[in-house]
């Protein structure tokens, strides 16, 4: 029943077997008839290579015909087939019961694993089909912890990194580490899976639990006035002025607007000079006062 503790390979529940049973012991009273027509067919096999040998005495010593023997030798031969049949069948017997019995032990449902019947999924008596679940049982011994990881950092994090882990429910903190990730996301919110084991005590499947990770400093943003970024065509432009105070023009890719600054993503690095004013005049390779 559920919240019953059970150990590995104890016995839950048995199927209807009776057909099963009966198909059994039909199985096994073949295998004791092949079994006695093996005997009968070795018996006469037996008696006919006896009077095969008597015949072809007597052949030699002229007391027999050729026909005689020949029928004798022919008797043989059938009786050596005999046999060879009768054990044929003895094997197909065997076989079959084999199998009857081994369907029997399919009749037993035992638990996989040692832990607790969180539900039962079938009642005394239902019919059941290939493939239904009848028990769920919890694993005791250890429980996982699933993170939801954003599309974003997917490939910053990676199996064995480090994660603080909070479960508020237990007061529980501690520092664990991803054993695994699904390397499929979820389409609908986006992210990806990461598992952490947990062993700590009191903790029961369901329960809410955080986790944090560091993920080194951020890289500086590269931003720049709203008044330095021109429009030419599909392009977008900053001027930048070398040692030579000559003027040079630059694609960028932009990013988000921060106020009067707008972030740089590409086409300039840290510290170059920008040209902020009047950049309507501005042409490449043009000096700068």
């Amino acid at each position: 029943r559920e919240g019953s503790r059970v150990a590995r390979g104890e016995l839950l529940a048995r199927l209807d077997a009776r057909e099963n049973q009966a198909a059994a012991a039909a199985a096994a009273d073949g295998v004791d008839d092949a079994s006695r027509a093996l005997d009968e067919a070795r018996a006469k096999k037996g008696l006919a290579e006896t009077q095969h040998s008597r015949y072809e005495k007597l052949f030699k010593a002229d007391a027999v015909s050729r026909q005689e023997l020949d029928i004798k030798a022919t008797e043989l031969e059938l009786a050596i087939q005999g046999v060879a049949r009768a054990e044929a069948r003895l094997r197909q017997a065997r076989q079959q019961a084999k199998g009857a019995d081994a369907f029997s032990d399919y009749t037993k449902i035992v638990a996989p694993i040692a832990g607790i019947i969180t539900a039962r999924h079938a009642d005394l008596g239902a019919t059941l089909f290939p493939g239904q679940p009848l028990f769920t049982i919890e694993d005791e011994r250890g429980y996982q912890l699933e993170l939801a990881i954003p599309e974003s950092m997917s490939m910053t994090i990676k199996s064995g990194s480090s994660v603080d882990v909070t479960i508020d429910a237990v007061s529980a903190r501690f520092t664990g580490k991803i054993t695994d990730i699904v390397p499929s996301s979820d389409p609908a919110s986006r992210t990806f899976v990461a598992k952490i084991p947990i062993n700590q005590k009191g903790v029961k499947s369901g329960m809410f639990g955080r986790g944090a990770m560091q993920l080194g400093a951020a890289k500086p943003r590269i931003t720049v006035p709203a008044n330095a970024i021109s429009e030419r065509g599909a392009l977008t432009l900053v001027w930048t002025v070398d040692s030579t105070k000559t003027a040079h023009m630059r694609i960028v890719k932009v990013g988000k607007q921060l106020g009067d600054r707008v972030e740089i993503l590409s086409g300039i690095t840290e510290g170059e000079q920008i040209i902020t004013g009047s950049i309507e005049k501005v042409s490449d390779g043009a000096k700068v006062e």
